[in-house]
């Protein structure tokens, strides 16, 4: 290796994916080799495990992952690790892609996007700006029927043992309130949907708006997991 490869090599963008799936991985592989200035160093189906490898800059995100997360959490984690997130999905999903926005996703970037929007894409976002596209726009121009609803840690708690299949009762006896009360946060949650413009008459209803928001899993599919790290 030449002195200046090795400058060059120090100076890459180190890039982690999380994706369930081979073939998005094995594309942006595709994209990144020839790029100088970025490397694709590992890829896994979960972020706990993408940062389980080695230190990163940027990770390309699939938005819809079947671990039991949400996008709110996904991001936290890489933004608590120090790592800029760009969603990276087949689909816009506005909703899903607010709740990134809001934790603090820089942007989004397509699966069918041109190559020189990838590369730009995880060039920006290395360097703390947001990765300007459509989709982004689309997804945090602030719409009123797209309004992410904010609920507290109490609501979160109540939401997701409701969603698991528990009655109101168990919901209760988990977290040591009444039944009452629970059918009580389950209200003010409906009434803060309603509010947003986004009204949830059934239960399916609920849950959905909830997925959107990132309070809940997006419902899981069967796939395989893994992890690879190119660099072992």
């Amino acid at each position: 290796m030449t002195a200046d490869e090795i400058v060059m090599a120090d100076r890459a963008i180190r890039v982690g994916m999380v994706d369930d799936h081979r073939s998005p991985i094995w594309g942006i592989e595709r994209v990144l080799d020839p790029v100088d200035d970025i490397s694709l160093v590992c890829s896994a189906s979960t972020v706990a495990g993408v940062l389980a490898g080695m230190p990163l800059d940027v990770v390309l995100l699939d938005l819809r992952l079947d671990d039991g997360t949400t996008p709110r959490e996904n991001v936290n984690s890489l933004s608590a690790a120090g790592v800029a997130t760009v969603v990276y999905t087949s689909g816009e999903h506005p909703a899903l892609l607010r709740s990134a926005a809001r934790a603090g996703a820089l942007g989004v970037v397509l699966k069918s996007a041109e190559e020189s929007v990838i590369i730009d894409a995880i060039r920006a976002a290395a360097e703390g700006r947001a990765v300007l596209t459509t989709e982004w726009a689309a997804a945090i121009d602030g719409d009123p029927e797209l309004a992410a609803v904010d609920l507290s840690p109490q609501l979160q708690k109540v939401l997701a043992l409701y969603a698991s299949g528990e009655t109101s009762g168990r919901v209760g006896a988990a977290l040591g309130v009444s039944a009452e009360t629970v059918n009580e946060y389950l209200k003010r949650i409906r009434q803060k949907y309603a509010d947003a413009g986004r009204p949830t008459r059934t239960k399916v209803d609920l849950f959905k708006r909830a997925v959107e928001d990132g309070w809940l899993p997006v419902p899981q599919r069967h796939r395989s997991r893994g992890i690879s790290d190119r660099r072992q």
